[in-house]
């Protein structure tokens, strides 16, 4: 779980800053080392589509800023199923947050768009003049949404059963996962999520805040608190969920980290191994890259979030998901809705508002130190869909990455 001397090496934000990415780009707006003047390219108006389009995206790398810094670029028209600009877009780059694409799309591949993301109460034993002679079970599904609601209502369900006495034990069913908190290649000094598969608000805290509702309703327990899988001959009384929509709005709009590990470890599960291991996620990632005509094996996917340092993957395999994605109605009717949007909200909600890109650009971003990513749909000049992925590594200051990625944008949405 150390990340060795990367972690001496590298420093990295909080995990605040990399969930809340508007944080980090006001934070930047008062750098005094940007490379970038606000004017775009000259077109060249006597070249077609897409050569005007090349042209000024070639203008753009000539900055003093890739003398530097790496970036993969890819830029596909969908509608005419053929890509219009390449550069370095195999070149294996951290993700950073567009890593949650890769996860967003393998889940809906995987899980399908009616998905639910569920936590059950469950009881063994005989209830008798209200008390109940058993065990109570909270069977944990890795839920991020579960909220004060979720936990009166099950308090609620034992109480509308006239139980006011549990003569007997209330256990926590964490079996769903693994018992890892962090995922691989995330520094132990970082504000991480906590990758357990029951929490009450985010936090590991369920059963104690399960034993004091219990008590606001006047029920009684008489054995302890402890953890131990729900036997097969339990009683499932109440069961809370949440769709795989809810969970990937926020996941991509907000780039909530804890929703997207959430989502990494339903695919695991999907797998029928339990405990859900993250490996068992990468194997069906992996699957899906090598139905898609890429080899699986020649990328490293550590975790769902991008949080982790040893995530690698390049622009090609971006863009190769995204098309999958546009190609399947199923996925894409999901996909695209969750995307922050330009000038709009989620974290493009201050970029690209001019009239062009403001809310016609849906993307997802990227950040972490050194990188900055971006990657999604938009509409170009000529009325064309284009999917793309652009990720900057090596970029001491943010910003700057983002200044290209919006310029860019901007030369495929503005008219010639």
């Amino acid at each position: 779980m150390l990340c060795g001397l990367w972690c001496m090496l590298v420093v990295l934000p909080t995990q605040a800053q990399i969930d809340n990415e508007e944080f980090i780009e006001e934070v930047d707006s008062t750098e005094q080392d940007s490379v970038w003047s606000d004017s775009l390219p000259a077109r060249n108006d006597q070249l077609a589509w897409p050569q005007n389009v090349q042209a000024s995206i070639d203008a753009l790398l000539e900055n003093e800023m890739f003398q530097t810094s790496q970036v993969g670029i890819m830029i596909w028209d969908l509608d005419a199923d053929s890509a219009i600009y390449r550069r370095n877009e195999r070149q294996m780059l951290r993700p950073a947050s567009t890593m949650k694409v890769i996860t967003a799309i393998t889940a809906l591949d995987r899980l399908g768009g009616s998905y639910q993301f569920k936590t059950e109460l469950c009881y063994t034993g005989r209830v008798d003049s209200c008390v109940l002679t058993g065990d109570v079970y909270c069977v944990g599904g890795f839920d991020p949404r579960f909220n004060n609601d979720d936990m009166r209502a099950f308090a609620e369900g034992l109480h509308k059963m006239g139980i006011d006495t549990i003569r007997g034990n209330l256990y926590a069913d964490r079996s769903m996962k693994d018992k890892d908190l962090l995922g691989e290649g995330w520094c132990w000094d970082d504000d991480n999520p906590v990758l357990s598969p029951l929490l009450i608000l985010r936090k590991d805290q369920f059963m104690s805040r399960f034993y004091d509702e219990l008590r606001k309703m006047g029920i009684y327990v008489t054995g302890s608190i402890g953890e131990k899988r729900k036997p097969e001959e339990a009683n499932c009384i109440v069961r809370r969920f949440h769709t795989i929509d809810q969970i990937m709005m926020r996941m991509l709009k907000e780039s909530d980290n804890l929703y997207a590990e959430a989502m990494f470890y339903q695919i695991a599960a999907s797998t029928g191994n339990r405990p859900a291991t993250a490996k068992s996620a990468r194997a069906v990632i992996r699957q899906l890259v090598d139905k898609l005509g890429l080899q699986g094996r020649r990328y490293e996917f550590a975790d769902g979030s991008g949080l982790s340092l040893y995530n690698y993957v390049s622009a090609e395999l971006e863009v190769r998901f995204l098309r999958y994605a546009f190609e399947n109605g199923n996925i894409y009717n999901h996909l695209l809705p969750a995307l922050p949007i330009a000038g709009q909200d989620g974290t493009l909600r201050r970029r690209m508002q001019s009239e062009f890109t403001r809310g016609n650009v849906r993307a997802k971003t990227g950040t972490v130190a050194g990188i900055s990513s971006l990657c999604g749909y938009l509409t170009a000049a000529n009325g064309h869909r284009l999917c793309f992925s652009i990720i900057n590594q090596g970029v001491m200051h943010g910003k700057n990455g983002r200044t290209f990625q919006d310029k860019v944008s901007s030369i495929l949405c503005s008219p010639q």
